[in-house]
């Protein structure tokens, strides 16, 4: 296992007694966490695609009619459009069920992690790793942005 040194910036430093392992493991945690917010954005966009989506439906029902096939127009108003994605969900109650559990518990445990083990410090092991692949007093390698 590879050691990094402690941050220098007093607001990403490790805190006295922590170890490497819990340091590890709670970037592992926030690496996850970032891969859920990264599936939050898609179910967005499946959100606002599906949303969009069903409203062309209308356009496409009404060239239907114009163009002289109203039984396709009808079949698209009555089975299609309006229909839920899932069991009596549209897509806006897919994310509010997504986003009031899983995600929200997602982040109040990763929250819980880093308060109870790093007092609420964020992305420690990323800080670290950057002080030790940074090179001291080269521009573009500061450790924090100017103040």
């Amino acid at each position: 296992m590879e050691e990094f040194p402690v941050a220098k910036s007093s607001q990403r430093r490790r805190p006295d007694g922590v170890d490497d392992n819990t340091v590890e493991a709670l970037g592992k945690l926030s690496e996850a966490l970032e891969t859920v917010e990264r599936a939050r954005g898609y179910l967005y966009d499946f959100h606002q695609l599906v949303g969009g989506a069903d409203i062309k439906l209308d356009e496409a029902a009404t060239m239907f009619e114009n163009a002289g096939h109203p039984d396709i127009a009808a079949k698209i108003r009555t089975e299609l459009i309006g229909l839920n994605v899932l069991d009596g969900r549209w897509t806006f109650q897919v994310v509010e069920e997504f986003d009031d559990g899983y995600w929200s518990t997602f982040r109040a445990v990763e929250k819980h992690a880093r308060d109870n083990l790093v007092q609420g410090v964020r992305h420690v092991f990323e800080a670290e790793m950057k002080e030790d692949r940074r090179t001291e007093g080269r521009v573009g390698h500061e450790p924090e942005p100017p103040h």
